[in-house]
């Protein structure tokens, strides 16, 4: 048996039962602002995807306040992030002016994917897993947003919210995951390079629920007045706040 053997023997796969933010909670205007261009200009027919920025407490409460959407290119199945580092890092420095930092990535799946029986395709776990591991941030979240059909024809814009595993980041930190994703994959499905356990199994394949941690959703609505007075010694924030307050009050 090889070292590589009884590494493999030793990683096994669990679900992970509480995540390591107590919730998250959206302000309202920004999550409808989402979820609105997807619904009425893209019709949930491409994906689309943003980073969620905010506040996280003492506590491990998350606050998403508001969203910015990179360039990208998104098709039925695949979000492909065309990232700007200089674009970000402005977001960054105006976010940290106004209190804030990125405290999560959120996306929508297709109504092409409404038809699968998964929570999360192997791309999207790969994806999330990528991005939560950048962050470093223990409370980060990965939002869903989809499109639900109901039987009578009704159709209805859902959030999900999870934290990816501790082990799902192990994972991908340490290279376990298979990156080349062929077209007859089942998506429900993360292929791994070596063996994992699984229960009593030794496996390539895990289901990718095992990765997921559900986190409960809240909403609350941002005082964009409060924000101005705590930051108004800063040129840059006030200028920022004072656009948002339009918006607020006019839009």
């Amino acid at each position: 048996m090889t070292i590589d053997d009884l590494i493999a023997k030793q990683m096994r796969v669990t679900r992970q039962e509480n995540p390591h933010c107590d919730s998250v909670s959206f302000d309202r205007d920004c999550a409808n602002a989402f979820q609105h261009y997807v619904n009425e200009t893209l019709a949930f027919a491409v994906k689309r995807g943003g980073f969620m920025y905010g506040t996280v407490s003492e506590e491990g409460k998350v606050e998403v306040d508001f969203i910015y959407e990179p360039p990208q290119q998104g098709t039925g199945e695949v979000l492909m992030l065309l990232r700007d580092s200089d674009e970000e890092k402005l977001v960054e420095a105006i976010t940290a002016c106004l209190g804030m930092r990125r405290v999560g990535f959120i996306f929508t799946q297709t109504i092409m994917q409404d038809k699968k029986d998964y929570t999360l395709s192997h791309r999207e776990v790969l994806q999330a897993a990528e991005l939560h591991a950048e962050s470093e941030l223990k409370e980060w979240v990965t939002a869903v947003v989809k499109l639900e059909v109901s039987e009578d024809g009704g159709a209805d814009v859902h959030f999900e919210a999870f934290q990816m595993s501790d082990m799902c980041i192990r994972l991908f930190k340490e290279g376990w995951f298979e990156t080349e994703i062929g077209e007859d994959a089942d998506p429900k499905l993360s292929k791994m390079k070596k063996d994992v356990v699984v229960g009593t199994k030794d496996v390539k394949e895990v289901d990718n629920d095992f990765f997921l941690v559900v986190v409960k959703i809240l909403d609350h609505l941002v005082c964009y007045a409060l924000v101005f007075f705590l930051k108004f010694d800063n040129c840059i924030s006030f200028v920022v706040v004072y656009f948002l307050m339009l918006g607020f009050i006019f839009g």
